[in-house]
């Protein structure tokens, strides 16, 4: 069953096919372009997709969408005004074709991981579609919307913004009928100034729900009840808190091996299961993911039974060891929330507790008293040495005991043999900081110790 015939997605788009085709996938990038795929060209800041067209037909690209003809181009084009807005199009014009019961999350943190552990639920239930990878932004959302299969039962897709407005905009594509909020934190304070404008900013997701539709929100948030506020604004009518406390609470989240094992109550049904990954923050996590199958109707205990094959995602807390050190890959993003909840992943580990840490980027005006407050959950974790890197990493620096500090340097490559020389055999190692504090670095570096 092809994802979209050369009728449709001219319907769809207003635009005009040079020849018939069917596609099976959208991609916008040729790296990773599938036999048959449509090849969206988009145009970015620094690259214009119709440069790569060609390289797409070569990948064996099913057809393009352009706006114009590139040279020396052969293959089956869709042509169109806008791209963007051609892939948009796609996407709800997908959108309204699908049957699926369709699920929203975003959050200030867990997004993309609470996606993966919600896949992973409905995947056990019928035929599952998410979003992949991070995609989560203008072009992530209809790409992933626009590649929903006709025969999907579950769509699941993230959004995340940093400006008010995105998500809002995002969610209008998306129409769930259930919106499930992680958690607020600071995060992106440099845009938004105070977490009230982020929680707000967050529950524009609301408005996007259909008629009948649930929100779901993180009980325990100091900002649950301004969350809760906004959904009435929105109109929704069914408001679920999870959490320690709320309609869906977690009892309890013990270690055992690789995972942990879970108590909760998810709408005054009893579960127990293991979750192939620890943490609190994971345990909250797939608490509002039950609780979402419920509110679908799903089979909550077949859904919980998926979650063994859950593993932690890379940059997300991925594991692995090197020469005898194990390491925990944080290093995707950072924000005071996240790098709370991985410094008490690391203070259940044995040995040596070590964390390596960079820069939490967009942090505004307060960042460097958030960099400095990091302090007390690494003194209250008992962790044993410290290393930092980034401008602001130096408030943490300069707030710590003698004692904790390993080292300190203005970037991770130049950190790096610091790092090297001081892990040994039986440590357990933490690497986090925010994308652009280039943190994966050490995680490489690492990597090839193991290797």
């Amino acid at each position: 069953m092809s994802l979209w015939t050369h009728s449709e997605a001219e319907t769809a788009t207003l635009g005009k096919a040079s020849q018939a085709f069917s596609v099976n996938g959208l991609s916008i990038d040729t790296r990773t372009i599938k036999e048959g795929d449509l090849f969206v060209a988009l145009k970015g800041d620094n690259r214009d997709g119709h440069d790569f067209v060609r390289a797409a037909f070569d990948a064996k690209a099913g057809a393009a969408l352009v706006t114009y003809t590139p040279d020396g181009v052969t293959g089956p084009l869709l042509t169109v005004g806008h791209t963007q807005r051609g892939l948009e199009d796609l996407a709800r014009a997908a959108r309204a074709r699908s049957n699926a019961k369709i699920l929203a999350v975003t959050g200030s943190a867990g997004k993309t991981t609470t996606k993966e552990i919600l896949r992973l639920a409905f995947h056990a239930l019928g035929r599952t579609h998410a979003s992949a990878a991070s995609y989560n932004n203008h072009w992530g959302v209809p790409l992933s919307l626009a590649s929903l299969p006709r025969d999907a039962e579950f769509g699941i897709f993230e959004v995340g913004m940093n400006h008010f407005g995105e998500l809002r905009n995002l969610v209008s594509f998306v129409r769930p009928h259930v919106a499930l909020v992680t958690t607020i934190a600071p995060a992106h304070l440099e845009f938004f100034g105070n977490c009230e404008s982020i929680a707000d900013a967050k529950s524009e997701i609301f408005e996007g729900l259909l008629p009948g539709g649930a929100a779901l929100i993180p009980a325990d948030s100091p900002y649950a009840e301004r969350l809760k506020a906004r959904a009435r604004q929105a109109q929704v009518s069914t408001i679920i808190g999870f959490g320690i406390t709320g309609e869906s609470k977690l009892l309890s989240f013990t270690p055992d091996g690789e995972g942990m094992r879970i108590k909760c109550d998810i709408l005054g049904r009893a579960v127990d299961c293991f979750v192939g990954a620890p943490g609190a923050h994971i345990a909250q996590n797939v608490v509002g993911a039950l609780t979402a199958v419920a509110l679908l109707e799903g089979d909550v205990l077949n859904a919980a039974a998926a979650l063994k094959n859950f593993t932690a995602l890379k940059g997300r807390g991925a594991r692995f060891s090197a020469g005898g050190i194990a390491v925990i890959d944080e290093s995707y993003n950072a924000n005071p929330a996240s790098m709370t909840a991985a410094l008490a992943l690391l203070g259940n580990a044995s040995g040596r507790k070590i964390a390596v840490l960079g820069d939490m980027l967009e942090m505004g005006e307060g960042g460097i008293a958030h960099h400095a407050g990091l302090a007390q959950p690494i003194a209250a974790n008992n962790v044993d040495l410290i290393f930092a890197s980034g401008a602001q990493m130096k408030a943490l620096w300069d707030a710590l005991p003698a004692k904790s500090r390993g080292a300190y340097a203005e970037t991770s490559s130049v950190l790096l043999p610091q790092v090297l020389a001081a892990l040994k055999p039986g440590d357990t190692v933490l690497v986090k900081g925010s994308n652009g504090a280039k943190m994966s670095v050490i995680i490489e570096a690492l990597k090839e110790k193991g290797a």
